[in-house]
């Protein structure tokens, strides 16, 4: 006997809304916690003290299930309860000033650094002047001043002295001292004078000069050394005079700062800068005067080399960072240092270090999308580099491609301590895991995120919890308990499975959304199930031009199907089309040829490279079955042919694997196939139906086509038996079926499928070896016996 048609009650799978305590989600608390992800958080939570930068966690799943939010949420909550990393600035290297030095400092304390270097230079600025013209340094100053007058002023007169008993005068002009020899009454003796004196006096004379010129020139040796002891001495008094100001002022910082030693390093390399250049603090304006506007900055003394550069500041109340890059660029993941134009050329200096997420991260989380990482150049190899070396090196991307070969920064290694979350699909984990060497040395712990959830009256509760969340979070209205109860219908569909529940949950926000829109629109303030249904509708309509063609093609003859009568070698498959945002099901004629042949199954679709791989190995599995299951002791002598009629585009998957079958079973028996009946399913190579994906859209596309052409009670679809668990039918599916307008029916196997599209017994084999007689099993078999007889035949007949 053909298998019944299933019952309503084994078919509607809609949850009742009287199973919720509540009238709407206003009074349900809403649950903030992810939902059916709890081998996920169990990931995400193991963290081991000793293995810092090696314990880094892949999430995978698919898109939609708002990863992103629940990982940040349970690392927030995390993070609280950590302790609150150092800061990090940098400082000038006064010896190496391409080489600025990383201070780490306690949380929140950078800022007061950066404020108490800042108020120690503005001091230096206003003290060190004031000290320079005090009257206790103008006195000093004065001494060390006369003590070279008053020696310059003796070497002179001694000199001069010198000159008067050799008869010569000593005179100062603005050319220097001359020598100039002068007569018996004391006057000097001019040039023409000079000349008419004797010549054994003249030689006498200019002997006398060139000895004093060369005893002027001995002294002013003397006295050039003389000076530089003076100058030596007056740097000694700047010296003392700059390190009595600024070394309380600095002394004062260091102390505050005892703790750190970078810091008492670099106070102390500062306090000699300051004394080497204090004549930058010296610096008046009034100096420029007469200075072009555009080369003041170039002559201007600058205290950018005292600035603290802070990278990352914390609140330390506020525990661990946790950090989601969302541009995972090179310069955005280790840093980078910028450029600054100054007469046509690019400057830098440690002030222009920036962070990336790395720094931002550091003692805490850094969440990236593995996608995005990828296809920057140089990112992932870099993130890589850092965790493994448990540093962060800022290095110019144009050195590392080597676009610039001239001197720049090399800021110091910063200490790199973090956990990395990266967030991708599965595909992506495996493909790194089998071909990045490195990836699962840093990345051993992957979060899974599940896209389904088991349907019970527990999960029910905490899923209505959910919708309330996502009501609340949105600022939607509240839903009715008849529209949870809906929102839950659409989420089992969704999942293809009602015994599940789909927890994609961009689906349900972005649905919810538009039904929150039509409720406001119809002026309600609750989303009800008619708002609920009205959003699937729109969805739909949105994204159905496609899907109202084909109907149209369909309605008006030009796609050619058969919904009434019988046909031999002819079947009704199901296919679905995907267009993104829906997918829906078409009906599709397959038509199947036999004949005497040498023993195989063509696939047309193959032929054409129409075909997937897939779909060939289903036609695989139909020979297989054919000649598993009949003429045992014989050849199998059959050429067929199987296609799907009127299909232009590529075909793929074995759903229609039951379907071609029966079509070809009936092509070898000659016995037609009813046309009002739909077939989907998988077959396996003894013949045993199993499991489809899309089952819904394909029983809906085939009853919308029975609808357009007109239900006559006895149309339907088989569908396999394992796939009950997956129907989540539209009200107007589930409607006809109960009204006996449209039935649906289930087998575990291709003989209970090709009974209710044949009206006839399949047949099984009785002790004699035979299928029982008029059975469809029977009648196939006896066909093929007699291909394997006729080409006997005519095997023999060759030979004669």
């Amino acid at each position: 006997m053909a298998t019944e048609p299933l019952g309503i009650d084994t078919i509607d799978h809609r949850c009742d809304p009287d199973i919720f305590g509540f009238e709407t989600t206003k009074d349900v608390e809403a649950a903030f916690a992810p939902i059916g992800q709890e081998r996920a958080i169990r990931s995400l939570e193991f963290e081991p003290v000793s293995a810092a930068n090696r314990y880094n966690v892949y999430v995978m799943g698919p898109g939609g299930l708002g990863k992103h939010e629940f990982v940040e949420k349970i690392l927030q909550e995390k993070a609280r309860s950590k302790k609150t990393p150092r800061d990090i600035c940098y400082v000038n290297n006064f010896d190496e000033p391409n080489k600025p030095v990383a201070v780490e400092l306690e949380p929140g304390l950078a800022k007061t650094f950066r404020s108490d270097i800042e108020k120690l230079v503005e001091n230096l600025k206003n003290a060190i002047p004031a000290a320079f013209e005090s009257d206790a340094y103008h006195a000093q100053r004065k001494r060390i001043d006369e003590r070279f007058k008053n020696r310059s002023e003796e070497v002179y007169k001694s000199i001069e002295e010198e000159a008067k008993s050799m008869g010569m005068a000593m005179l100062r002009t603005p050319a220097g001292i001359v020598f100039v020899p002068h007569k018996e009454n004391g006057e000097l003796m001019n040039p023409k004078e000079f000349q008419a004196l004797p010549p054994e006096v003249r030689e006498e004379m200019e002997r006398r000069v060139d000895l004093l010129n060369e005893h002027l020139g001995e002294a002013t040796r003397e006295l050039m050394l003389f000076r530089k002891e003076l100058f030596e001495k007056i740097k000694e008094l700047n010296i003392e005079t700059t390190k009595m100001v600024a070394g309380d002022m600095i002394e004062t910082i260091k102390k505050r700062y005892e703790a750190y030693e970078k810091v008492q390093s670099y106070l102390e390399a500062f306090e000699k800068d300051v004394v080497e250049n204090v004549q930058d603090f010296l610096f008046k304006e009034e100096q420029m005067a007469g200075v072009p506007q555009p080369f003041v900055p170039l002559f201007r003394p600058s205290f950018t080399r005292y600035e603290v550069n802070i990278l990352v500041s914390h609140d330390m109340k506020k525990g661990a960072p946790v950090i989601y890059e969302d541009n995972p660029s090179y310069e955005n993941i280790v840093g980078r240092i910028e450029h600054i134009a100054q007469m046509g050329t690019l400057i830098t200096d440690f002030t222009l270090i920036r962070p990336g997420s790395l720094h931002k991260a550091r003692g805490g989380y850094l969440i990236i999308d593995a996608r995005k990482i990828l296809v920057e150049p140089f990112a992932w190899e870099t993130l890589k580099r850092a965790l493994m070396s448990e540093k962060i090196k800022i290095v110019p991307k144009e050195r590392m491609i080597g676009l610039i070969s001239t001197l720049t920064l090399e800021p110091e290694p910063v200490p790199l301590d973090i956990k990395v979350v990266l967030v991708g699909s599965r595909l992506l984990y495996y493909l790194l895991y089998n071909l990045d060497p490195d990836f699962k040395g840093l990345f051993n712990i992957n979060a899974d995120f599940d896209e389904i959830y088991d349907r019970d009256d527990e999960s029910l509760r905490l899923y209505a919890s959910l919708i309330a969340s996502i009501a609340r979070k949105g600022r939607l209205n509240p839903l009715t308990k008849r529209g949870v109860a809906r929102t839950i219908d659409y989420s089992s569909r969704l999942a293809e499975d009602a015994r599940k529940l789909s927890l994609e949950i961009k689906k349900i926000t972005n649905m919810l959304e538009q039904a929150d829109y039509f409720a406001r629109k119809r002026g309600s303030e609750v989303i009800d199930d008619i708002d609920i249904d009205t959003a699937i509708e729109e969805i739909e309509y949105r994204s159905g031009r496609i899907k109202e063609r084909i109907l149209e093609e369909f309605e008006r003859g030009i796609v050619k199907i058969d919904i009434e009568g019988a046909k031999r070698g002819q079947v009704n498959g199901l296919s679905v089309i995907d267009l993104g945002e829906i997918f829906y099901g078409k009906p599709v004629r397959i038509t199947a040829v036999a004949r005497m042949g040498k023993g195989e199954v063509i696939d047309i679709e193959k032929e054409s490279e129409l075909g997937g791989k897939i779909f060939s190995k289903s036609i695989m599995i139909v020979t297989g079955f054919l000649k598993g299951r009949y003429v045992p002791d014989m050849p199998l002598t059959l050429t067929a042919s199987l296609v799907f009629e009127q299909s232009y585009s590529g075909v793929e998957g074995d759903s229609a694997s039951l379907a071609e079958t029966c079509a070809l079973l009936s092509a070898i028996a000659q016995v037609p196939i009813r046309q009002n009946i739909a077939i989907t399913g998988s077959m396996s190579q003894k013949g045993d139906a199993q499991a489809i994906g899309g089952v819904n859209e394909k029983i809906e596309g085939f009853f919308e086509v029975c609808k357009l052409k007109g239900l006559t009670g006895d149309q339907g679809v088989i569908i396999p038996k394992s796939n009950i668990d997956h129907l989540m039918l539209k009200k107007e599916v589930l409607d006809a079926i109960g009204r006996g307008e449209f039935h649906l029916y289930a087998v575990e196997n291709i003989d209970e499928a090709i009974e209710i599209l044949t009206n006839l017994p399949a047949g099984k084999r009785g002790d004699d070896g035979k299928f029982s007689k008029g059975s469809v099993n029977r009648l196939v078999e006896d066909k093929l016996t007699e291909f394997a007889k006729k080409a006997k035949e005519i095997m023999r007949g060759s030979t004669k």
